[in-house]
């Protein structure tokens, strides 16, 4: 996969688009909030320009599509009706990817485990702790712990810091876009990005190795050092 021999002392994923098959269903909560503010939201310019970017990012971006400013009053009411219309339906199927928790359990048993995400902690404690997963990891850093999101390293960071590793040569991250790819990587971490919501050709000329999917084989693939 073209990662470094640096043993693996820890994992981190990012949650919307990676642990959770949820893009879709995010571009459609984004386009149906805007839709009422008259601003149309197609799946493809959701995915082009927005998809990765933290939650309050994205309704900064999507209300400037009219061209104006977006008003800080405006971005907070998307984000927090985001937040909501996501837990309710996300609590009916769960977003998670066959074979992610499989994955994360086995991962967890071998080292510690972690959730860089741009989501709110309350969306993304919501699907982990209904998946029983909530307990297994050892670090989330949320949209409200930082002042930056994704592409800004700021979150991996942190995860760093709370996580005690020094060298952030020996954690992977697992992301699916290229502001998580770009944000990983600005901190230091390899890479392995997951097919999906960009083409593999921009993945591989960012990424230190390209998954199709997560399952519980990957985890070899991740700590082989």
């Amino acid at each position: 996969m073209g990662l470094s021999d640096t043993s693996t002392r820890a994992v981190a994923f990012d949650f919307n688009g990676t642990l959770c098959d949820d893009e879709a269903l995010l571009a459609s909560i984004f386009a149906e909030l805007l839709r009422e503010r008259g601003i149309p939201l197609t799946l493809e310019r959701y995915y082009a320009e927005l998809a990765g970017l933290s939650d309050h990012e994205i309704a900064v971006r999507a209300l400037q599509l009219r061209g104006a400013r977006a008003d800080p009053a405006a971005v907070a009411d998307v984000v927090q009706r985001r937040s909501s219309l996501y837990r309710s339906r996300a609590a009916a199927t769960s977003p998670l990817r066959p074979g992610a928790a499989q994955l994360v359990r086995a991962l967890a048993r071998r080292v510690p485990v972690a959730v860089v995400s741009g989501a709110s902690r309350a969306d993304v404690e919501s699907v982990l702790d209904a998946a029983g997963l909530l307990e297994l990891m050892a670090v989330t850093v949320c949209a409200e712990d930082v002042q930056a999101g994704k592409p800004d390293p700021e979150g991996y960071r942190r995860a760093l810091e709370a996580l005690g590793v020094r060298e952030p040569r020996t954690v992977v991250a697992i992301e699916d876009s290229i502001p998580g790819i770009t944000a990983a990587r600005r901190a230091g971490l390899r890479v392995l990005a997951l097919r999906g919501t960009v083409p593999e050709a921009e993945l591989a000329n960012l990424a230190d190795g390209i998954l199709d999917d997560l399952d519980p084989s990957v985890a070899e693939v991740v700590l082989d050092a």
